[in-house]
């Protein structure tokens, strides 16, 4: 209901007590001035005499509750614009003791059941859909929002920086000794010597032309073609033999050099310091410093591009992992305790913590607003149903007079 339509109601219940007022007043003016002509007007006149006082006390009351009564300074009148302030203040401190207590908010939190309400609404592919939207819609807006030069100093300082200041030597010797100790480097060795068995077989022209070139001047062609051969069969059999044979001399000290190389990253200050060294070069050359300078604009390219189309990979994978996590709140009851078990503790910590900030924003609003337009928002708000407070006083008034009157004839 808007504010046009409550204060028409308002304006019609006032005209329906005042009209109590008036009816109970004429009654009374024609009860007296008619009281001798049958003795039940006596009883008339006083119903009539007691709802007026009735009427016009409850009128005061009411009234006094937001203005001067008539406009006079009577004291202890206007309650509402001299008390806003204690009023906000009594309304805050309330609301902290009764609504926001740890004890309130765990049994709602536990009546309410919001973590199986939600699997169940996520469950459903059109809401995940309307979720993975509006998430792709806040996305866009942050990815948006931000300045590109701001992010890139961002990454200059949180990535590159961080990358310079720590040591590359011991953590990759550390990872290298890892994968060396697992054995997942003898994959790539075989993929090596494959390779470069691969090539010897298909490159005999390149073997026989290098051979030749680096033959003497005075060697006779042929014999250079004969050694040019027999390099070439030799080459290719180890490079077969190695590959080959997962125990091949070549293959262990290919072995024995990395676990060497690893030690060295870890502990040995000259490798250490030269691997430094290649640290600085990698961060230093123009493709890398391109690299970084371009990757959060290819990356907000991605994002954008991946936010704005419903198909794309991203939002499918969005959409169904939250159908798949509203299907496991529903069956699973061991997730939904812990999910509930968070939000209650979430809840705690901000009821806690910031109880006396949340209370404090009903005192900061109150203090705020003017006297009389409170007491104007406040009598919208339920002076229509105070209204009905004036019309039960006529009412019990006279019933309390008639009785009254009643009591007192029969006693005399």
């Amino acid at each position: 209901m808007n504010e046009q339509a409550k204060q028409a109601g308002l304006r019609r219940m006032k005209a329906v007590a005042l009209s109590f007022l008036l009816g109970a007043a004429a009654i009374y003016v024609v009860a007296r001035l008619n009281e001798d002509a049958a003795p039940w007007v006596g009883y008339v006149r006083a119903a009539a005499e007691a709802g007026m006082v009735g009427a016009l006390a409850d009128w005061f009351a009411v009234t006094a509750l937001f203005r001067h009564p008539l406009g006079l300074p009577i004291p202890h009148t206007a309650i509402i614009p001299r008390k806003k302030d204690v009023l906000g203040s009594s309304l805050s401190d309330f609301v902290g003791a009764n609504f926001l207590s740890e004890v309130v908010v765990r049994d709602k939190l536990r009546r309410a059941a919001v973590t199986a309400r939600v699997g169940a609404w996520l469950a459903q592919r059109d809401n995940a859909d309307r979720v993975t939207s509006e998430l792709a819609t806040a996305v866009r807006g942050v990815v948006t929002v931000l300045r590109d030069e701001d992010v890139q100093a961002v990454l200059q300082t949180a990535v590159v920086k961080r990358l310079v200041d720590q040591p590359w030597g011991p953590p990759l010797g550390r990872l290298l000794g890892q994968v060396l100790e697992d054995g997942t480097h003898h994959k790539l060795v075989d993929l090596v010597w494959d390779r470069a068995y691969d090539w010897v077989r298909d490159n005999h022209s390149t073997v026989m032309r290098v051979v030749s070139e680096r033959a003497p001047a005075w060697s006779p062609r042929f014999v250079d073609g004969l050694v040019a051969d027999k390099v070439y069969s030799e080459v290719l059999n180890f490079a077969w033999a190695v590959k080959s044979d997962a125990d091949h001399p070549m293959r262990k000290a290919v072995d024995t050099f990395l676990v060497e190389f690893a030690a060295d990253l870890r502990d040995d200050p000259v490798t250490i310091q030269r691997a430094e060294a290649v640290k600085h070069q990698v961060l230093a050359h123009p493709v890398v410093q391109n690299v970084i300078a371009s990757a959060w604009t290819t990356a907000k390219r991605m994002i954008l591009d991946a936010a704005e189309d419903p198909s794309s990979e991203l939002r499918l994978r969005v959409r169904d992992g939250l159908c798949s996590l509203g299907d496991r709140l529903c069956v699973d009851e061991e997730l939904r305790s812990k999910v509930d078990a968070w939000l209650e503790g979430a809840a705690m910590y901000v009821i806690t913590n910031y109880r006396a900030e949340i209370t404090t924003l009903i005192t900061d609003t109150v203090e705020l607003w003017d006297g009389e337009e409170t007491a104007r928002k406040v009598e919208l708000q339920v002076g229509r149903d105070l209204q009905f407070i004036r019309i039960n006083g006529t009412v019990v008034g006279a019933l309390a007079g008639l009785a009254i009157h009643t009591f007192s004839q029969l006693l005399l």
